[in-house]
């Protein structure tokens, strides 16, 4: 028979460990460049500008809106790579703890 409190335990103990896989997140980062190197931004897994270099060959009110380009360009970049990063973090934090349900996504849990 089904054992309830077995399976209340069980998803605490998921709750807990993604939580944690999830805490880690912010150790993750990924770096993109743009530009041909002139602007580079890197993100962590919580999806937050941690470092922005701009070539300052490129600060000037004359090129302003390229260098917003590019900025928006690098960062776009970098949170594609983290994503990708962080996705496979959590698969790997949350691996063998529930059964492979497809569509479901322990990412987005708690």
């Amino acid at each position: 028979m089904f054992d309830m409190m077995k399976m209340m335990g069980k998803l605490k103990e998921v709750q807990e460990n993604v939580k944690a896989a999830q805490a880690g997140l912010k150790n993750i980062t990924a770096s993109a460049e743009s530009g041909a190197g002139m602007v580079k931004a890197t993100v962590n897994g919580n999806k937050e500008v941690t470092a922005l270099e701009i070539d300052e060959s490129i600060i000037s009110k004359e090129d302003a809106d390229m260098m917003k380009d590019l900025v928006i360009a690098a960062i776009n970049k970098a949170m594609i790579e983290v994503d990708a990063a962080s996705k496979e973090h959590m698969k790997k934090a949350t691996e063998g703890m529930m059964p492979n349900i497809p569509g479901f996504d322990l990412n987005n849990m708690i």
